[in-house]
Formats: C-alpha cells, structure tokens, sequence
C-alpha cells in the first residue's frame, strides 16, 4: 500500500489534467498546470532561502489560491506549512510564530502594519513573502509573492534536497476555547487516509491503494470531480482539509470573494459557479444564509449543490430543515471531530430526515470512555469523554504534557481525548454534551455549555446563545444565558429559564441573562468563551 505525501498526488494530477481548474476565487482562475507551476517557484524560492528539511512555513493569508499554493510549495519542499490565525494580535502572532520555530512567513500585505511591531522579535525568520493586494504593496524587506511564483522555469527543487516523506509533517494550530494554541502534528501518510485517501464512503468506494489507481477513479461515477465552495476560513482545519479532499481527487476549490462572510455573495457564487459542496461552519453560517434565501424565494437555481458540509460547531435542526428546503437535491453532513481527532462521528441530514441536533452517529474508530478508562454502554445515561483511534496525529508540537493528556493508550490502542462529553444512546448514537474545560459546576453538578446554548436556539426570540457560569455564593457558579436577539423581540429570563427547564433539567436553566447585538464568533463559528464570561460579569456588575 502507499504511504502518501500530498505533492506526489497534486503533481500526478497536475499532469493529468493540466487545463482544469484548481483553485477559483471571483474573476481569478488558477488551472492545475498553474497551481503546480507557482507552487513549483516558491519552493525553489524557500530552498535558495536557505530553509532545511522540515523548516516551518507559515501562511499569514486571507482565503485565496496562495493559501493552498503555499502549502503544495511546503509539501513539494519537504517542509512543513503552518496556519495563522489572521485575527491575532501582534503578541499573539509572536507566541504562534516563535512556538512554531516558523522560518519562511507568506503573508498578505495589508498585515505589514502588524508585522513591523514584530519582525525584530522573530530572529528565526529567514524570508519574508508578501502577497500584494489593492492598496498594499510588497515591503521592502519582504520577496513580491507574484514575482517569486511567476518563475515558472526554475527548476523543480528535486522534493528538495532531501527529499520527501510521508512522516513530513503538517502542523495545525488550535487554540480551542481556553488557553494559547496548540500545534497539532500531523504526518502527511495519517492525515491523507483519515480524510479518506481518495475513497467515497457514501458511494461505497474504499480508499485507493496507489496514486495510479487514484488517477483511474477520477471523473468516474463513484468519484465525480466536485466543485467545493469553502466559505469558512482556510487557516482553520474544516476548510483547510475539506478543501485538500476536494484537490485529492482532482475536484476545483472555490473560495468568495470578498473577506467578509456575505450570504448573498456565497449564494450568487454557487450559482455562478455551480457548485457541488458547500462548506460552512454552523450557525454563523447557516443562519445568515437561510435567512437570504427565505428573504429572496426563487433568486437562485441551487440544483448543483448535493452537499453542504460544517464541521467544528453544532447547529440546529431548524437551521438544517430551512436550508434542505431551498436546496432540494442537497444533503447536509455534520461532521464531529476536531483538529486532533478527525472523524468522530457524523450526521446526515436530507429534506424530509433531518437529524436531531447534537445527535451523530459514532464513527467506525470512534469510542466513550469514563475518567476511569471505562467504555461507557449504550443506554446506561452514563457520561464520559469521546475518543477516536486510527489514524492520528503525533501529538502536539513542543509539549509533552499536554500530549501525553490528550493522547492516551485504552483497550491496548492508542486514542485522542480531545475533552468532549457525550452520552451514548441506546442505538448508538451520540448525545453531545460540550467540552470539558469549559463546563459549569453549580451546586455540584456538572452543566455543559453547549447543551443549553442548543437549547436556548430552539426558542423563536433567539438567533444565537452562549452559555457561561458566573459566581455564585451558594452554588459556586449559576448559569447565565448571553443571547443576540431575534427581530426585534427581547425575551425575558423568566421566559428562557421555562423554556430550557421544558428541555433540561431544572438545575440547567440560566438564572442571569445578558442580552447582547452580537455574540461575537470568530469565522471559524467558534466562541472565546473567556471573553463572553467577561462581558457577561461586566454586564452583571461582578467581579472578573
């Protein structure tokens, strides 16, 4: 069997079908032949920088083609690409930058403000390149990103000097709810067969074996080249990896436009484009679309779309029932799993047979367990920490601690616990709960935030919540509810608090209510929990 590297596949397909289209954003299409041949000149370009096997390149990029240019460039060099979360701060790109030992940074050059208040803290960095874009030019101590690809006729680097390797490494940062990120380390081999090395689960397609016989499969009817609109962030790993799946069967990657999120925008591209998947990140997503559609009945033939896919957040049943509603020929998947543990379990929705939310079936690799090592029982209401074997990363870059916490052997396998409770139903399904570290304590029982934020969706006057503990002298903490309001409408806490006891449990109805314009979410849909639990004790009048 093959052991994969990403550019071995990319250039195989490059030269397979040179004239189709690779990566498209507006008016801007990048062919395959292209896409190799840039890709080609900047890892000339990183190896005549001086930069050794493995050295770490970060992409400091808006979505676009040279977000996945640069890391076809790592791959091809036998480095290893790195995300950038573009909403950092100066202090926070410094911890990224210097945990990640990056060398090379291609970043676009609207963020030279940001970078000149750091570049002299970063003494690693051996070249700089700048993407040039309306209004910003290259500095001048940084290589024009334009002018380094446009050498077409640099020789290929020879999957650099030293070659590559399917242990090449690419790392995924993650900052997750609480505390500074986390590098994850993936090799290139577990990560092309977690996101299904070429295979199609729902045509009943195994994984292919050989590049060869991934070649043959493509454009065939068990695996139709796909045009993938990824609305989400590239920087973060549902876009980032829905998009290498689409480009490891030689489909098109689309990305909008425009920087900021617009639902008209994405429905006007996937018509234009007639795009096949949608890629989205749950409710930040879904409800601004859903709500340009139901404002504009009958503006777009949607009949392309067959799948729109999020991952990464839980959103709700009526957001999954309004959108298959416009989009009659689509299906929904809801994938759960995070940056170190892919493919946790799943949901499919199609029109008629929408999943409840929160409920996924537990995938092939994929297991509960108690804090004593136990695997909990379907249908015993016990709960416990969802796990995943198969194919993993190897832990997190620079920290031993925290992978030896989240990676750990059970059964006599090795597993990522990456904090998430669930209960296991009686047919099997999961009942997803929350992450660990932020769940509510009060009065000795343990209240997962994202239980009652579901909870508190389903009500009419809600367009989005966010559940956080506040002090209390007797409980510890008590629940408070910070939602964005629907249309005008404020509920009342007494309102809310009856609605989510008609769901949970009395002790998991909010017994505060901050009511807020925005809740905030950050374009991967994630919430900064710390600092929604800080509006919310500003708001109440307590001390943080």
């Amino acid at each position: 069997m093959t052991s994969w590297t990403f550019a071995d596949v990319w250039e195989a397909i490059a030269a397979a079908q040179p004239d189709r289209p690779a990566h498209i954003q507006g008016e801007r299409v990048v062919s395959w032949r292209q896409f190799d041949a840039r890709a080609d000149a900047l890892a000339a370009h990183l190896v005549a920088a001086g930069l050794g096997q493995q050295a770490k390149i970060a992409a400091y990029l808006y979505n676009g083609p040279e977000y996945i240019e640069t890391y076809f460039a790592a791959f091809k060099g036998g480095f290893a690409p790195v995300n950038t979360n573009y909403r950092y701060g100066p202090e926070e790109l410094i911890y990224l930058f210097d945990n990640a030992d990056a060398e090379a940074i291609v970043f676009h050059a609207g963020f030279e403000e940001t970078i000149e208040i750091i570049r002299a803290r970063l003494p690693k960095v051996k070249a700089w390149i700048a993407v040039a874009e309306p209004g910003h030019d290259a500095p001048a101590w940084a290589a024009d990103y334009e002018t380094v690809v446009a050498q077409t006729n640099a020789r290929r680097p020879a999957k650099g000097p030293w070659g590559r390797s399917p242990e090449d490494l690419l790392l995924l940062y993650t900052g997750g709810t609480t505390g500074m990120p986390k590098g994850v380390m993936w090799r290139q081999d577990d990560l092309f067969n977690v996101i299904g090395a070429g295979g199609n689960v729902a045509a009943g397609l195994a994984p292919a074996t050989s590049i060869p016989e991934l070649l043959g499969r493509i454009g065939s009817a068990e695996m139709p080249q796909p045009t993938t609109l990824v609305a989400c962030p590239l920087m973060h790993g549902t876009g980032q990896f829905s998009s290498f799946i689409t480009l490891n069967i030689g489909g098109t990657v689309a990305t909008l436009p425009s920087r900021k999120f617009n639902p008209i925008e994405l429905w006007n591209e996937a018509e234009r484009l007639k795009a096949t998947n949608i890629v989205i990140v749950g409710l930040a997503f879904s409800t601004p679309m859903l709500e340009a559609l139901e404002a504009n009945p009958g503006r777009w033939d949607l009949s392309s779309v067959k799948v729109m896919s999020s991952s990464g957040s839980m959103w709700s049943q009526e957001n999954k029932r309004g959108l298959l509603s416009h989009c009659r020929n689509a299906i929904i998947m809801d994938s759960f799993g995070s940056s170190e543990a892919v493919g946790m379990g799943i949901s499919a929705s199609a029109p008629g047979q929408e999943v409840q939310t929160a409920a996924f079936a537990l995938g092939p690799n994929c297991g509960v367990f108690s804090e004593d090592d136990r695997r909990i029982e379907p249908g015993s209401g016990e709960r416990g920490l969802v796990a995943v074997t198969g194919f993993l990363p190897m832990g997190y870059y620079k920290d031993e601690e925290k992978t030896a916490k989240t990676f750990k052997t059970l059964e006599g396998k090795r597993w990522s616990v990456p904090g998430d409770w669930a209960e296991v139903n009686a047919d099997g399904t999961l009942k997803l709960l929350g992450r660990g570290s932020v769940c509510i304590n009060t009065g000795g029982e343990k209240v997962f935030p994202e239980e009652v934020e579901e909870s508190l969706k389903t009500h009419a006057h809600v367009r989005d919540a966010v559940v956080v503990g506040v002090p209390d002298p007797r409980f510890g903490e008590r629940i408070c509810a910070v939602i964005e309001p629907e249309g005008g409408a404020e509920p009342s806490l007494a309102e809310l608090s009856e609605h989510v006891r008609n769901h949970l449990a009395a002790y998991k109805a909010p017994r505060e209510l901050v009511v807020v314009d925005s809740i905030g979410r950050a374009p991967n849909g994630k919430v900064d929990y710390k600092a929604v639990k800080e509006r919310a004790l500003r708001a109440l009048n307590e001390p943080a």
